[in-house]
């Protein structure tokens, strides 16, 4: 097939689906933090001494990464998945898939910062201590805050997965029709080049496996710290630690598993794929680390009288230890066996 101009355009139409995307989430941060921040006025001043403190600043940083990675494998994901089902030919002729791409993806953005946000914020403010719903349920507003904090990040997670999907699905609409209107045209073609983009696919499964993966992982601490107790305050090389190492570490597991269950030669992406493997592969790892934390508490609790002694803590850190290893050991072999599984009609 020869290479055109436009040909080019749609071969960097995932990459560029990826720069609008966190382009403009990062826009619209940068904008509501300068609303927020800039003014001279005592509440922007008590919200910038709030956000100086490095617990904010890194939780935040953390969130941003989260959000962003997500972004990213997604818009990606589409773009890919246009060119490898479609082919160079009908992408190309989308010639306003970014800017209709833009354009949806911003209106998204805005429905989540300026609807959603203040919206669970006053669901928020009804359980706090003098708030409406404060005495409607037996439990603590800690436990009540919580709860709604997780139901706003599954909203806002779920807001951005349907507002990236809508945001490709307008922009590649002129190749879908174009498509459509060759039924019975040779579709061999679809895979123009399996390598055009620059990462070969058995590395390109790998890496959306490991980033969705890691992005989860992530986003799941965050919403457990919602629930956890306030810890003194660690300076700022603790916390990026803390959020740091085990992002990096879920981050290069995920990936050994994912290469080793993306075979060698594979002929495409197929990037959905290797997004649901990773949301599969990280749910079948918390499940299995709860079960075996369940039994062992209950096997514990049943033969030793002596749980909390001495000796009981020194096997509750054995403990933990050792589930941490599990955690590691189960996050190479589901994520290969996942991956296996699911690309096993392309090997």
């Amino acid at each position: 097939m020869p290479v055109t101009p436009s040909y080019v355009r749609a071969l960097r139409l995932p990459r560029d689906f990826v720069l609008i995307a966190v382009g403009l989430d990062a826009a619209m941060f940068v904008i509501n933090m300068a609303v927020l921040l800039l003014p001279s006025t005592p509440e922007a001043e008590e919200m910038r001494s709030a956000y100086a403190s490095p617990g904010v600043w890194v939780t935040l940083l953390a969130g941003l990464l989260m959000s962003w990675a997500i972004a990213a494998v997604l818009a990606w994901s589409h773009a890919r998945n246009a060119l490898e089902r479609l082919g160079m030919a009908r992408v190309a002729l989308s010639h306003d898939a970014r800017l209709r791409f833009g354009g949806v993806w911003v209106v998204a953005l805005v429905l989540n910062s300026y609807a959603l946000t203040p919206l669970f914020y006053e669901f928020q403010v009804m359980f706090m201590p003098g708030g409406r719903l404060e005495n409607v349920f037996a439990y603590s507003p800690r436990i009540s805050m919580g709860v709604a904090m997780l139901l706003q990040s599954l909203v806002q997670l779920v807001v951005v997965v349907l507002g990236l999907w809508l945001a490709a699905r307008i922009a590649l609409a002129k190749s879908r029709v174009a498509h459509s209107a060759e039924p019975y045209a040779d579709v061999a073609d679809a895979v123009d080049a399996p390598e055009a983009l620059g990462v070969p696919p058995r590395r390109a499964i790998a890496l959306l496996i490991a980033t969705m993966f890691s992005s989860l992982q992530l986003w799941g601490s965050l919403a457990a710290a919602r629930w956890a107790f306030p810890v003194p305050d660690m300076n700022v090389l603790v916390l990026l630690l803390t959020w740091g190492l085990p992002l990096a570490v879920g981050f290069a597991l995920a990936y050994w598993g994912g290469w080793l269950g993306a075979r060698r030669g594979l002929p495409v992406v197929r990037p959905f794929r290797a997004v649901a493997a990773a949301v599969l592969s990280f749910v079948l790892v918390q499940v299995g680390c709860i079960v075996i934390a369940l039994a062992w508490l209950f096997v514990a609790m049943t033969t030793s009288s002596g749980f909390y002694s001495g000796g009981g803590i020194v096997g509750f850190i054995g403990f933990i230890v050792a589930l941490v290893l599990v955690y590691l050991a189960l996050v190479v072999a589901l994520t290969r066996t996942v991956t296996r599984r699911l690309y096993r009609r392309y090997s």
